[in-house]
């Protein structure tokens, strides 16, 4: 990957940072559309339910089960069914609870700019097997596209945080609003119709949406 792609990202640890949480432990429904992550959020859950289940089975049949029923085989059995399937249920339900919508939104638009920003790594893998017909300066209008949402989806996940600690304060911090989209929207490509042409719609698209739902925070 080229320096000024690397530079783009948005590591899992920045996204904690300014979130402050895992981003792996919000629950998003978009993640059940992928399959690799459908199925690292699958494995993940059911692990976390093994490791819980006999913490739990052996208490509730230790400090309950023993003292008032007995030794029970039949019953222990059915705990060891139970207890795991309570366990991912309830872990669903948490998450979906304890995770703000407005966050679950900009994540999703975060994990739409990656999307992006690894398209043009697979161009620019292109251009360098000499298969790709983009100009360089169609790319470059897409890098400083880039830049701009890197810089407007930072801010708008600092006021997220910012709104769910203290939502007074979002009014006191105006800088933390999106800026960039007039920016954005004078940015244009030399061939409408390039590769590159399409990415910086994608890039407009993922600004409109992340402009729309920090406008939302402003109305909570």
């Amino acid at each position: 990957m080229q320096p000024d792609l690397i530079s783009l990202e948005i590591s899992k640890g920045e996204l904690r940072r300014l979130t402050g949480f895992d981003p792996d432990d919000v629950f998003r429904p978009s993640m059940w559309q992928d399959g690799e992550k459908r199925l690292g959020l699958i494995i993940n859950e059911m692990l976390v339910a093994l490791a819980l289940t006999p913490v739990i089975v052996g208490f509730v049949y230790a400090f309950i089960i023993l003292p008032t029923i007995g030794s029970s085989i039949i019953l222990g059995i059915l705990l060891l069914i139970l207890v795991p399937i309570s366990v991912l249920i309830g872990r669903s339900l948490w998450q979906r609870l304890t995770c703000p919508h407005s966050l679950t939104v900009l994540l999703d638009e975060v994990d739409k700019y990656h999307t992006v920003v690894t398209a043009i790594d697979i161009n620019d893998q292109l251009a360098t097997s000499g298969n790709s017909q983009s100009r360089i300066n169609d790319r470059e209008q897409v890098i400083a596209a880039l830049q701009l949402i890197r810089e407007d989806l930072v801010r708008s996940l600092k006021s997220e945080r910012i709104l769910r600690d203290n939502k007074k304060l979002l009014a006191n911090n105006q800088e933390l609003l999106i800026n960039n989209l007039a920016n954005l929207q004078a940015l244009q490509v030399s061939n409408q119709s390039s590769e590159y042409a399409q990415l910086l719609n994608q890039s407009l698209q993922i600004a409109l949406d992340v402009q729309a739902e920090i406008r939302k925070l402003q109305k909570i």
